[in-house]
């Protein structure tokens, strides 16, 4: 195993050794767990590391940050701390535990425990792979459930029958590794999922914790593939009774996919999009108004999340055809689309094949979006207007002139304003 360590940034490196030293200095083993180890022996990048320590977790992190120089969140009552360390690196912190499901689909109750128990926890055999990092045997592999022979053979593979009974969240998972990484849910897996499916656990779950695995698997790279396996095992009922994923989605889903990369290709110095969302508004693209404030409101979605697919549920077919008219000043396309959220426009593009509409969007985010007028209310004053409404309709005003091509600077701007001030 130390050849995989070897193969890791310098940076990385010099951490690991470091806190093998904390470890040995405190007297408490620590070991890699987790995703940084499966994507490790996986050759994938994954620069978020875990920890986990047989003692007092935070007591071992607070040592750590204080060499680091660096910045800690503690969460004594869980036994958890993160050190970020900027620069997309962070160390998560464990104290090692044990747990039991006092109840199917309720949180566990933890207590602490050795390196094994903490493992046992864990949903799948690929996620419970160990990398010593103490000084007596550095890069020692610890593997006590086969989680190495099940990345070699690509299998996704619970520990125990009754997984997906203590946590369903986990049938989430499940397909979001298997998609991810192009495996394959093991036989017993799946017949375990399915009978947890059967017992209907899912409704067991608080929404909150569904809505997170929700956005998980549509933030994957390849979400299209998360959502045709779903949809194959578990269907999205879950979400609301009348949603189902119709050959008419799916052609809308793959349309989203490709506006999505357009807009990041065209404009990468824009804001970012929040991808899961245009995905998850395409989801609900066949249901009702009404239906949609229900599922916004069960699974306590953020209120600008809500805002903005309720936005789009919202559009009236006359803001289309406007949008789509051949005479339409710049400023009435800044005026339609300017309000919107850009994944509200993603998604009208993606949904709307025709050309004048996907012009007008385009043009929106090259020249439109984000303009502004060079004149300020300080300028209003020294023109002897005083405070008050009157400046954000002579704003309003320069601006639509600007818009439509009608100023260039700052001078032709203040012209503009005298007139309009003389015809008041």
């Amino acid at each position: 195993m130390k050849k995989y360590l070897n193969n890791l940034p310098e940076e990385v490196k010099d951490l690991m050794r470091l806190a093998g030293k904390v470890a040995s200095q405190n007297n408490m083993p620590a070991y890699l767990v987790g995703g940084f180890v499966r994507d490790l022996l996986l050759g994938l990048p994954n620069l978020d590391l875990d920890i986990v320590v047989e003692g007092d977790g935070v007591k071992f992190a607070q040592d750590f940050a204080h060499r680091l120089k660096a910045k800690i969140t503690c969460h004594r009552q869980f036994g958890t701390a993160t050190i970020n360390l900027g620069r997309n690196l962070k160390i998560d912190i464990a104290s090692a535990r044990c747990e039991y499901y006092p109840e199917a689909a309720h949180l566990p109750v933890v207590r602490p425990g050795n390196l094994k128990d903490d493992l046992k926890r864990r949903d799948f055999t690929i996620n419970t792979i160990a990398i010593s990092i103490n000084q007596k045997d550095r890069g020692r592999l610890i593997d006590f459930f086969h989680g190495k022979e099940d990345l070699h053979h690509k299998k996704i593979r619970i520990l125990h029958d009754l997984s997906f009974i203590d946590d369903p969240t986990r049938i989430f998972r499940a397909i979001r590794f298997e998609q991810r990484f192009n495996f394959k849910i093991e036989p017993n897996t799946l017949k375990c999922l399915s009978q947890a499916l059967a017992q209907e656990m899912l409704t067991k779950v608080q929404p909150q914790r569904i809505r997170d695995e929700i956005i998980l698997i549509l933030k994957e790279d390849r979400p299209i593939r998360l959502i045709k396996r779903m949809e194959q095992l578990i269907s999205f009922k879950f979400v609301h009774p009348r949603l189902y994923i119709s050959e008419n989605i799916h052609r809308f889903l793959e349309s989203i996919q490709r506006q999505i990369k357009w807009f990041k290709k065209n404009y990468p110095e824009r804001r970012p999009l929040d991808v899961w969302l245009v995905y998850f508004m395409g989801l609900l693209e066949h249901l009702k108004l009404s239906q949609v404030k229900v599922i916004c409101a069960r699974f306590a979605f953020r209120r600008g999340e809500t805002k903005r697919i309720l936005n789009y549920k919202k559009l009236k077919a006359r803001f289309i055809l406007n949008l789509k008219k051949k005479k339409i000043k710049p400023s009435q396309i800044f005026q339609k689309l300017e309000p919107l959220s850009y994944e509200v426009i993603i998604i009208i593009k993606a949904k709307f094949k025709d050309k004048l509409i996907h012009k007008r969007i385009a043009d929106f985010f090259e020249i439109y979006n984000g303009m502004r007028i060079v004149i300020s209310g300080a300028d209003l004053q020294r023109l002897g207007v005083s405070p008050g409404p009157y400046y954000q309709k002579i704003f309003s005003q320069v601006l639509n002139a600007k818009l439509n091509g009608r100023l260039r600077s700052r001078e032709e701007e203040l012209a503009l304003i005298k007139k309009l001030i003389r015809n008041k």
